[in-house]
């Protein structure tokens, strides 16, 4: 059996045991194993793994990964992500369906501090849907705002995803950080246009009865800025010392997680088992993510080895699709994806066979990243996997919301994230000015 052969064999055989229930990792590990085992030897395949293994983890880039995490944590337990929805709601209140509104633009500011989709989705889904509720929307579409806006967590920087693509294509964490400003903000004015256009053209899809606006009279300046103070504090301390050249990723995740930490301190929101609870919490979502990475690693090396990605891009790239019709099947393969596994699970399983494709196609790979993120996140509002929408469901105290009611919810924002590949792919130049400064 030829070395291609082996690599396409590798790769059903790795998509078979994801679908019967093994771990990624795990998978990941045991068929780049065999598959080694089987272009060269026992004693070749034994010395890649532990050479994967030392090379891929001692990086210190990698202090990055429990340093941003722990920063999440600390902000979402601190009550940051609802004195940041309480003011941009006391802003939007005079607008339709401005509660909404408000809650795309809280989501993402908060997204600035967190970088992580599901910590968004469980904060504003007891924070925002609530008071959606309380002044008279839908269930569906109050649900389906916070499902929406939660993918933002995972775009504006800092982003974990964002980090796991720089790490696997080799590229600058704080380029990638860059890349995310523009799309983000993008990302979020499309949110927005489709919440006019829903107020406007399905009022029903969007009120249950007239929205009357919050009963609050109008937001004082003490605060206004006794809510953003904290808020503008980290995103200052993090990206202003990370942009500025102050601090380089990995010391920035370190002063961002030490700022949210006197946040919660000063707000007495943290007590030592809480506080303990929360490292555990990090360490255990970071073990996960660095053995994912170690595995996609080595599947890396082993694709690279079967010359696959190679062959693959020669096929793709000479035959009638071209390199923007393997964009397009690269876009709809990790949609696709998304329905069954995790977001980081997708990249680390697609990206060591699709970046060298992209590489050869002459796609500049910060751009590519962007695209792969958003289309990544898709999958996070879309059945039956939505990791997204059972957050919200879970976190949810209203029985009288379903998990179908959420899905059909984030389905006009599903649209509004393809329509912003689409323009992100006809302006490049929104992911890339930033990071090329």
């Amino acid at each position: 059996m030829t070395p291609l052969e082996i690599g396409i064999l590798a790769i059903v055989a790795l998509l078979v045991l994801i679908l019967i229930g093994m771990q990624i990792g795990v998978a990941m590990l045991a068929v780049s194993l065999v598959s080694v085992i089987a272009m060269r030897n026992d004693a070749v395949a034994l010395h890649m793994i532990g050479s994967v293994a030392n090379d891929a983890l001692r990086n210190y880039l990698f202090a990055v990964v429990p340093l941003f995490v722990l920063m999440g944590l600390l902000v979402t337990h601190s009550g940051v992500g609802k004195d940041t929805f309480d003011m941009f709601e006391r802003l939007m209140r005079r607008f339709k369906a401005g509660l909404g509104m408000a809650t795309i633009f809280a989501n993402a500011v908060f997204a600035a501090i967190t970088g992580v989709s599901i910590a968004s989705a469980t904060v504003f889904s007891r924070v925002a849907v609530p008071e959606m509720r309380r002044h008279g929307y839908t269930g569906t579409f109050a649900t389906g705002v916070v499902a929406g806006s939660s993918v933002l967590g995972m775009l504006i920087p800092p982003s974990l995803l964002m980090i796991v693509y720089a790490v696997v294509a080799e590229l600058s964490v704080g380029r990638m950080f860059l890349a995310g400003v523009g799309p983000g903000i993008v990302l979020a004015l499309v949110f927005t246009a489709t919440i006019v256009l829903l107020a406007r053209w399905r009022p029903r899809f969007v009120f249950e009865r007239a929205d009357s606006g919050p009963d609050t009279g109008p937001i004082s300046g003490f605060e206004v800025i006794r809510k953003s103070v904290p808020i503008l504090a980290l995103v200052l301390l993090v990206l202003g010392g990370l942009y500025g050249g102050f601090f380089n990723p990995t010391e920035a995740g370190a002063a961002g997680a030490f700022g949210a930490l006197v946040i919660a301190l000063l707000r007495r929101s943290l007590t030592a088992p809480q506080f303990w609870q929360l490292m555990v919490e990090a360490g255990r979502i970071t073990v996960s993510v660095l053995f994912l990475i170690m595995a996609a690693t080595f599947f890396s090396r082993t694709m690279a080895m079967s010359g696959l990605p190679r062959d693959l891009a020669e096929l793709l790239l000479a035959g009638p699709i071209g390199p923007y019709g393997f964009l397009l099947l690269f876009v709809a393969l990790v949609v696709v994806l998304g329905f069954v596994i995790d977001s980081i699970s997708i990249m680390l399983i697609v990206l060591p066979i699709a970046l060298p494709v992209a590489q050869s196609a002459g796609f500049d790979l910060i751009w590519f990243g962007v695209i792969t993120v958003i289309a990544v996140e898709i999958g996070l509002l879309t059945p039956p996997f939505g990791l997204s929408v059972f957050t919200i469901k879970t976190a949810l105290q209203d029985t009288d919301i379903g998990v179908g009611d959420i899905f059909r919810g984030a389905l006009p924002f599903v649209g509004a994230m393809f329509v912003t590949l689409g323009i992100l792919v006809m302006f490049p130049a929104i992911a890339t000015w930033l990071a090329l400064l």
